[in-house]
C-alpha cells in the first residue's frame, strides 16, 4: 500500500505537488482579482451587488466592462489549462521521469502561466499573451506524450 511518506520520498512527486500547488493558487486567485475590479471600478454583475458597501450612487449594473471582462477572460483560461495540467502532471511524474525533466516541465508551466496572467491583465502587446499559452500548452502536451509512450510500451 502507497503511505504518504513513500509518495513523499519521490523529489519527483514532491516538486509537482509544489508546482500544482502554486498554479492552483495563482488560479484561485484570480477570482479575488475579478471582485477588485468589479469594486474599483464600481460595476457589478447582479443588482443586489450594487447595495454592498457605501451608498454611492455611481455604482452601475453592467454586465461587461473590458477590464473586468479582461480578468475573467483570464480566470477562464486559467481553468482551461491548469486543470489539465495538474491531471497529466501527476500522471506524469508517476512515469518516473528523470527529475531535472520533470523539474524543467514544472517550472516552465508555471512560469508560464503566471506571465499569461500578467500579459492578459496588465494588456501586454502580443504576441505576448500567446506565447506564454502556448509555452504552457506544449509543456502539457509534452509530458501527455511521455505518459501515452511510456504506457503504450508496456
Amino acid at each position: 500500500m502507497l503511505s504518504l511518506s513513500s509518495v513523499m520520498d519521490s523529489p519527483v512527486l514532491r516538486s509537482y505537488f509544489t508546482y500544482a500547488t502554486i498554479v492552483i493558487l495563482k488560479m484561485m486567485l484570480m477570482s479575488p482579482l475579478t471582485s477588485y475590479f468589479r469594486l474599483t471600478r464600481k460595476v457589478f454583475a447582479n443588482l443586489e451587488d450594487t447595495k454592498l458597501g457605501s451608498s454611492s450612487t455611481d455604482k452601475k449594473l453592467v454586465r461587461t466592462d473590458p477590464d473586468v471582462e479582461r480578468v475573467r477572460r483570464s480566470h477562464q483560461n486559467d481553468l482551461e489549462n491548469i486543470v489539465p495540467f495538474v491531471v497529466i502532471g501527476l500522471l506524469y511524474a508517476l512515469t518516473a521521469p528523470e527529475l531535472s525533466a520533470a523539474l524543467l516541465h514544472f517550472r516552465i508551466f508555471a512560469g508560464a502561466r503566471i506571465f499569461h496572467t500578467v500579459a492578459y491583465v496588465c494588456a501586454l502587446p502580443q504576441p505576448s499573451r500567446g506565447l506564454g499559452f502556448m509555452l504552457g500548452l506544449l509543456v502539457t502536451f509534452s509530458m501527455a506524450y511521455r505518459v501515452l509512450s511510456t504506457v503504450l510500451l508496456l
